[in-house]
């Protein structure tokens, strides 16, 4: 159910509202919006009684929300949610370029190709330091190390830093150097991990499933809006299909559904999703197209000595290129970079 407040409601007409919502053992989650707070109320294992709400002070209307996903829907809100990574705006009129080696392997890596992604254009910069491998033989990250270099690129370049956390027991350690955790597509639906999330109020990349449906993905999101993080982004990174011309199947249909149901910001993933560097530039010129919020793009100087995903990272001249055609296609769509 959601409780949508009259544009002149005040904070005390929302905090009544709030009030009455936890008196009946209910979760209230207020939503701001342009124009109005809607009040979302989970926790209810059956129909709850819209006549308990109608009358306070302040309320227009007690809406039921047939989504399975209550918070993220755009039942709840139907602006877009606009997040801010370390001041950088994900999911507004700008779209957000995330750039970097698919794991952090020293210093001197690091570095090399966070200024080379800073002076390409991109807003934001990614690297691992913990690496979900296949097999336990491959790299699997630096650890704390990792996480201190990213620490140094984002002091030297200024760009705010997106890692992946792979567990509970790192969150702590992850997010004093993040400034956006990333959840995997292997974690997608590592519940107790989405929890912990949600309590920790660090903004959120939340990678889709190589096989879950896009109701996954909203319902994956919707545990960590229900413990009060609505600062989260999703991604579409490819799925798994039948074909073998590429790594994944990037499903670009994704993202005008997303957006039509729901108000959370979604970016592409075409390294991922594609596995193949020669299809990364046309991907991303598709996703743009297709109304994405941003890119998560692999880069590395030396792809051919990568300890991870090699061959589907772009070198830095190909990222330089991918920004100046982004320049170009952004404005067709009412969009800028």
């Amino acid at each position: 159910m959601l409780i949508v407040m009259d544009s002149a409601a005040s904070a005390e007409d929302i905090r009544r509202v709030v009030e009455s919502v936890r008196g009946l053992g209910l979760q209230a989650h207020p939503i701001p919006g342009a124009q109005r707070t809607a009040i979302g109320i989970t926790g209810n294992r059956g129909a709850v009684d819209a006549g308990a709400f109608e009358n306070l002070p302040g309320v227009a209307e007690v809406i039921p929300v047939s989504a399975p996903y209550k918070l993220v829907s755009r039942e709840a809100k139907r602006e877009n949610t606009v997040v801010s990574v370390g001041g950088v705006p994900v999911g507004g009129e700008r779209l957000a370029v995330v750039a970097g080696p698919c794991a952090i392997e020293s210093e001197a890596q690091a570095l090399e190709i966070g200024r080379q992604v800073r002076a390409a254009g991109a807003t934001l910069y990614r690297g691992g330091a913990f690496k979900p491998r296949t097999s336990p033989y491959s790299f699997q990250g630096l650890g704390r190390e990792g996480l201190e270099i990213l620490g140094r690129v984002r002091a030297e370049t200024g760009l705010p830093v997106v890692t992946e956390v792979l567990d509970t027991e790192t969150v702590d350690l992850v997010a004093e150097y993040a400034d956006c955790l990333q959840v995997g597509a292997r974690n997608m639906q590592n519940f107790s991990l989405l929890r912990r999330l949600g309590r920790l109020r660090k903004p959120v990349l939340l990678k889709r499933g190589m096989s879950a449906t896009i109701e996954e993905l909203l319902l994956s999101a919707e545990y960590l809006l229900a413990e009060g993080n609505y600062d989260v982004i999703l991604c579409e990174r490819g799925v798994r299909t039948f074909v073998d011309h590429t790594r994944n199947t990037l499903d670009l249909s994704a993202i005008p559904y997303v957006k039509r149901i729901s108000h959370l910001p979604i970016v592409v993933d075409p390294s991922h999703g594609t596995g193949k560097r020669d299809k990364v530039l046309p991907l991303s010129r598709a996703a743009i197209a297709v109304g994405a919020d941003g890119l998560l793009i692999e880069v590395h100087h030396q792809p051919e000595a990568a300890l991870s995903d090699g061959p589907q990272a772009i070198l830095p001249e190909m990222l330089r290129q991918l920004m100046d055609e982004t320049r170009r296609l952004a404005p067709v769509i009412g969009r800028t970079i």
